[in-house]
């Protein structure tokens, strides 16, 4: 397969350089130009089909866990074909936003107060219309965490919103601390390490539905909080399932590859500008127990960590935070059903520092682990707005987990 790729390569570059000579003798509008067109398309999908669309690595800690995949959230197992114009880590990453519809959703926002007499921003859309849970009182609920300075108004969180409400599912997105509007009462922000708010968050809204399924989906930086969270409850949470997307597994290796020239231009810089947005906002709230100026002057993540979120939560050092923040020290224990899309050409999550054996080694874990699609991107299909791969991923797994959860517990 590797030696027919390598052909693939091998001709479709060679067929690129001679169809530039045609163009140039002005063969191009003749017979011999239109072949070659032909030729080169027939070429880019043999390498394409041969190359780019493959079935994800699915790995698990136990058969049965793998077989109620396979039967139940078959997507899973088929094969993925990222979008043929733009199939590469970075292009995946940066298109999304821009290219994926936001489907209309009408919220009803809730302040909670925390015990250090903060607020947190939690908006619900209750689904009051679900002709398949008409009862409000067990109507599946689904919490969601969007990513690092993300809101209810990401796109990626409207849209499982969107194929909730299409299963007939209530969800309620865990906006963090200052970040959605609402004014910040402490001087405390969030970070991934520090699972306390959401915490909160989760058995208020399990005390509101008890008899409720319910189920939570994070997606990068939420997705490590909730793992960590996860990590440090085992079985003793009131959540039935759980499903992450584009988690950076480790700390250190993430802020590594971020820092890289390229990935420090496209992604690490524009990231550390919205971090420094989101708390300039509150300045006042910092400014007795952190030097703003220094952090405002950060140039990355890891220097932004350094001087703020680190200070903020009482970390000695960087690298304790950035330890204690590492989800894969707790995957472990991990002790109800969670599924992982990554991608292994993220750029924001290194495929080496996906703790691939560790997930070997707990039953309720599954990585689902496809050759491309960035972080947070996996579009497909020619023009992707409407739906991608990583959408297709969330709604099968929810739904198997509503429906037929049970059949784990007696496999």
């Amino acid at each position: 397969m590797q030696r027919l790729a390598m052909d693939l390569r091998m001709l479709s570059r060679e067929l690129s350089l001679y169809l530039e000579h045609q163009v140039r003798i002005g063969l191009f509008g003749s017979g011999v130009g239109l072949s070659l067109i032909l030729g080169f398309s027939f070429a880019y999908a043999c390498y394409y089909m041969s190359s780019i669309a493959k079935k994800p690595q699915l790995v698990t800690g136990g058969e049965s866990f793998s077989r109620f995949l396979q039967d139940h959230c078959p997507v899973v197992t088929e094969t993925y074909y990222p979008t043929v114009w733009c199939w590469e880590s970075r292009g995946q990453t940066l298109l999304r936003p821009f290219i994926t519809s936001k489907p209309p959703v009408k919220y009803r926002n809730e302040l909670i107060k925390t015990a250090d007499g903060g607020q947190i921003s939690l908006d619900w859309f209750d689904d009051d219309n679900s002709k398949c849970y008409m009862d409000a009182s067990t109507r599946p609920t689904i919490l969601l965490l969007p990513g690092l300075t993300g809101t209810s108004k990401e796109s990626y969180i409207l849209h499982m919103i969107h194929l909730s409400e299409e299963l007939g599912y209530r969800c309620v997105v865990f906006n963090n601390r200052g970040v959605a509007g609402e004014n910040l009462l402490t001087p405390r922000t969030y970070c991934c390490a520090n699972t306390e708010d959401l915490e909160t968050v989760i058995q208020h809204v399990h005390s509101l539905y008890p008899s409720a399924p319910f189920l939570a989906a994070g997606v990068s930086m939420g997705g490590m909080l909730l793992l960590n969270y996860l990590g440090k409850m085992g079985p003793k949470t009131p959540l039935k399932a759980a499903a992450t997307f584009s988690v950076g597994w480790n700390t250190f290796a993430c802020s590594e590859s971020l820092e890289k020239p390229l990935n420090w231009l496209l992604f690490n810089y524009y990231l550390t500008t919205c971090l420094q947005s989101s708390i300039n906002k509150h300045r006042h709230m910092f400014v007795k127990q952190i030097d703003m100026d220094h952090v405002m002057k950060a140039k990355s993540i890891r220097e932004f960590d350094k001087r703020f979120t680190s200070v903020m939560f009482g970390y000695r050092t960087i690298d304790d935070y950035y330890t204690d923040a590492s989800p894969n020290r707790r995957l472990k224990s991990v002790g109800i059903p969670v599924l992982c899309l990554n991608s292994v050409d993220d750029v924001f999550s290194p495929s080496h520092a996906i703790p691939i054996e560790t997930a070997k080694q707990n039953p309720n874990v599954a990585l689902v682990l496809t050759s491309y699609g960035g972080h947070i991107g996996f579009l497909e299909g020619i023009w992707p707005r409407q739906s991608t791969y990583m959408d297709r991923v969330f709604k099968q797994f929810v739904q198997a987990m509503v429906e037929h959860g049970h059949e784990l517990s007696s496999m």
